[in-house]
């Protein structure tokens, strides 16, 4: 569909592709009747061969996602195909279509409903064809002579049920190729898009993509989306879209996304900046004036903004030192243009909740990150050196600084219920 659509006037693409189906059919068949409507040319086709056709379509969604103004006559063509009690038995031995969106809907049904659909929030059996599995990553990584962990680290996030781990192949390929690990999504005709989407005006959408830049997962209803380009009522049909896109993805079990990898991190984390949105540009701002308070050992200033943070979220993530590894993870989420993240990082007598690693070439000083509940910053700091969390970060060979973070929910009223401290280790 997409070689015809850049072969044809955009607005007789049907006629196109009946006229060369048809031209096709003569030129196999020179005796063929044509009918008064294309169905019934393709019944005499049939009639004539003694076979039923197969139809392959491929990017089948091409005019849904780039010629909008013509969808209502696509899915009247596909219907009468695909969707005609009287012929479609009598022409079709099967059909096949591939697309990013699943067929559109026409209110809460499906188009077309005799198709079977496969999709990234429900692949079912055929999640394996999907990308490249963990297998064949490895295995791919050691015929290349490349870092699977690396590989690991850029590519993979996607989790299908019965399958685990996807990567993108195109991705994965190219780092191969071209021997770097690298963001390849800027080189994709969808990635123009993840701007408009991010930046469309439902409440709390902006919110949301910066807790998923963060780290944390967000829930999602996928229920109502459309299945197009053009039709959003809610955050959820923007969020659901970004899964089909491949730019977030969907757990099935937990019914939330996340954003899989490194690769497609940093395409939000460079898109966001780009939202005129004045709640975007100030939770952008507060998180880069946090690593440069953290830097800078502003404990006071660190603890406030912490604090600032946990009381926008709703009271289920309070009292638990998994929910505060959350809220940091949302504070700091502009961390991207400095650093690299770690999570339970193996180091010294134990797992060091949050390393935050700079960049090569980067000035800045390496941070660990200690969280607790209902005890003290000065004990997360104490935990740090006593479990030597440092040797983590042991290879790096400029500054580290130790971050301890604690959350009191029992502090008395007026006083600060976070506390932050921050040292330099000594080497």
């Amino acid at each position: 569909m997409t070689s015809i659509i850049g072969a044809t006037d955009k607005e007789d693409i049907i006629s196109f592709i009946i006229r060369n189906v048809t031209e096709k059919l003569f030129t196999a068949y020179p005796e063929l009747k044509v009918g008064e409507a294309f169905v019934d040319t393709l019944a005499n086709a049939t009639a004539l061969s003694g076979n039923k056709f197969v139809m392959i379509i491929d990017e089948w969604d091409a005019p849904i996602r780039e010629l909008p103004q013509i969808q209502r006559g696509y899915l009247h063509f596909l219907r009468m195909l695909f969707k005609n009690s009287g012929m479609t038995d009598k022409i079709f031995a099967t059909a096949y279509m591939t697309g990013i969106l699943p067929i559109k809907k026409d209110g809460s049904q499906s188009a077309i409903s005799d198709f079977e659909e496969y999709t990234m929030v429900q692949p079912r059996r055929f999640g394996k064809y999907v990308g490249f599995t963990e297998e064949e990553v490895k295995h791919l990584c050691q015929e290349h002579g490349a870092d699977f962990e690396k590989m690991k680290l850029w590519y993979d996030g996607y989790r299908l049920e019965k399958v685990g781990s996807v990567y993108n192949p195109n991705s994965v390929m190219k780092a191969l190729r071209n021997e770097v690990f690298e963001s390849y999504w800027t080189q994709t005709s969808t990635m123009d898009s993840l701007l408009g989407y991010i930046s469309l005006d439902f409440d709390g959408l902006s919110k949301l993509i910066a807790e998923l830049i963060g780290g944390i997962e967000v829930e999602v209803d996928t229920s109502g989306f459309a299945n197009d380009l053009v039709t959003f009522r809610n955050r959820d049909d923007v969020l659901t879209l970004l899964v089909h896109l491949g730019y977030l993805a969907y757990d099935r079990q937990t019914e939330k996304v996340h954003i899989p990898n490194e690769e497609i991190k940093r395409e939000f984390a460079k898109t966001i900046r780009d939202v005129k949105r004045d709640e975007t540009i100030r939770r952008v701002c507060e998180s880069e004036q946090l690593i440069v308070d953290t830097v800078h050992m502003n404990a006071d200033a660190v603890a406030r903004q912490i604090e600032k943070i946990h009381g926008e979220k709703s009271p289920l993530y309070y009292n638990s030192e998994q929910a505060l590894r959350s809220i940091i993870k949302l504070a700091y989420f502009s961390y991207r243009d400095h650093y690299l993240k770690f999570e339970e990082l193996p180091a010294g007598a134990g797992y060091a909740d949050l390393v935050y690693l700079p960049k090569k070439n980067s000035p800045l000083p390496a941070l660990v990150i200690e969280m607790k509940w209902n005890k003290s910053a000065e004990g997360a700091i104490t935990q740090i050196k006593n479990r030597q969390y440092p040797e983590a970060v042991r290879d790096f060979g400029g500054e580290v600084l130790l971050v301890g973070i604690n959350y009191d929910k029992d502090a008395p009223a007026g006083m600060r219920k976070h506390t932050c401290v921050i040292e330099k280790m000594e080497k």
